[in-house]
């Protein structure tokens, strides 16, 4: 800062000036004081458009850091948004997988069930067919039974 230093030079030459006996003030070179003033004078224009450059950059920055504030708030409420969807996505499924599971149960019960009833009537049309070959076979032996004592009996006062 071109300013800075040469009030800094200035402030200096006062400091280190001739002090008049019993007074505040000092003996300064004239020339010299007026030399720098000229030269702060030069100087002020150059800083003071560096300073306005600064302030209208400051400015700039902070808009761009406003618009990027409000981009990333705008992307957080849309990731916000696709979240909850996602959720309210994957509730729905979890019920949708919760309803087909019981309904599968409740399917595999009845499918059982009905293989249970097919199977028991087929069992008992079997024993029914078992009790009629058993019947026959009894009645089967019977006859031979009787027919041997007949045999038995015909064939027995002979000898």
């Amino acid at each position: 800062m071109r300013v800075h230093d040469k009030l800094a030079e200035l402030g200096a030459l006062v400091e280190d000036a001739r002090a008049m006996p019993m007074s505040a003030s000092c003996i300064l070179n004239r020339g010299e004081v007026l030399a720098l003033l000229d030269e702060i004078q030069r100087a002020l224009p150059e800083d003071l458009a560096r300073a306005e450059q600064l302030l209208a950059d400051r400015e700039t920055v902070i808009d761009v850091g406003r618009q990027e504030a409000a981009r990333l708030v705008e992307q957080g409420r849309q990731e916000r948004h696709r979240l909850v969807s996602e959720t309210e996505v994957s509730q729905e499924a979890d019920e949708e997988a919760e309803r087909i599971i019981k309904t599968a149960q409740t399917d595999a019960v009845s499918i059982r069930e009905e293989v249970d009833d097919y199977v028991d009537s087929k069992l008992a049309n079997f024993e029914v067919v078992l009790n009629k070959t058993m019947q026959a076979v009894i009645r089967g032996r019977g006859r031979l039974r009787g027919a041997r004592v007949e045999d038995e009996l015909d064939s027995g006062p002979e000898q």
